[in-house]
């Protein structure tokens, strides 16, 4: 089995631009297998935790929605 690892480097390089780039794949979700869409959807959800003001106009692809657990 493949595991993704996405290093602190990898985050820290990205630029608003590049992020951009990525939601665009995801959003038009053309890639040739799952495993690719799932690729870029794990980088960009480290980057929306590692830093999260590159990723504010993209939550959206994440579901990252706040839940009552009561």
């Amino acid at each position: 089995m493949l595991s993704l690892h996405v290093s602190q480097q990898t985050v820290s390089d990205m630029t608003p631009d590049t992020v951009a780039e990525l939601a665009t794949r995801l959003e038009t979700d053309a890639y040739e297998n799952a495993f690719e869409g799932l690729q870029d959807w794990h980088l960009l959800r480290a980057i929306a935790f590692q830093r999260p003001e590159l990723v504010e106009s993209y939550v959206y692809l994440l579901d990252l929605e706040p839940y009552d657990e009561s």
